[in-house]
């Protein structure tokens, strides 16, 4: 079984990557600890090419591909990473019929020859997402995104009086079941309040 994932407890510099264009690669290397998601585009490149931390989606088609890809173990983010967080809790079989969403199984045999930990967001901090994309205009059961669920624990784990966490390539665009504008502004409010600083990406134009 995975370890639960308590965010990055300590003082030291964060840098969250976002799979949008416009990372300054540079200074999110040099951050203490450097998140990345998914399939991390632009990584070896224009967004920088550390990470400590790699955050794989593990419910729904995504990560099937991934485990349908022989050389997904040999992916240069995959292989980089030191650690690894599945954003979802793992699904009881029971509750992962007729058609399998949950792949948290499959995901940790597929990791496990790396040696490296990994660990799974709670549902309480699921929980704790949903109430926070209400307060900021998500309606009904809001879905967040892993980008969202990975800054949320990050910053519910950081100790009073830390830098602020450095976010890069946030586009707030996507799959459209996510609520996109309330995590925006979320976005806004923790970087209103010192505790994330927001680089946002340039204009599709610029």
């Amino acid at each position: 079984m995975p370890e639960p994932w308590p965010g990055l407890p300590d003082p030291a510099s964060v840098a969250l990557v976002g799979n949008a264009p416009g990372t300054d690669a540079a200074a999110a290397d040099a951050a203490a600890r450097v998140v990345r998601f998914n399939n991390a585009p632009g990584f070896g490149g224009r967004t920088g090419s550390r990470v400590t931390h790699l955050v794989l989606v593990n419910r729904g088609g995504q990560m099937r591909e991934w485990l349908a890809d022989p050389g997904f173990l040999d992916r240069p983010v995959v292989r980089r990473a030191e650690a690894f967080v599945l954003p979802f809790p793992m699904l009881p079989e029971a509750h992962n019929r007729p058609e399998p969403i949950c792949s948290t199984r499959e995901a940790l045999a597929m990791l496990r020859p790396l040696g490296r930990p990994v660990h799974v967001l709670p549902e309480t901090l699921h929980d704790a997402a949903r109430a926070a994309l209400g307060r900021h205009g998500a309606g009904g059961v809001p879905n967040p995104s892993t980008g969202f669920l990975a800054a949320l624990a990050v910053l519910a784990g950081r100790p009073a009086g830390s830098p602020p966490v450095e976010a890069y390539g946030f586009g707030f665009a996507g799959w459209t079941g996510h609520p996109w504008a309330a995590e925006r502004a979320w976005f806004a409010a923790a970087a209103a309040s010192g505790r994330l600083r927001l680089h946002p990406p340039p204009p599709a134009d610029g």
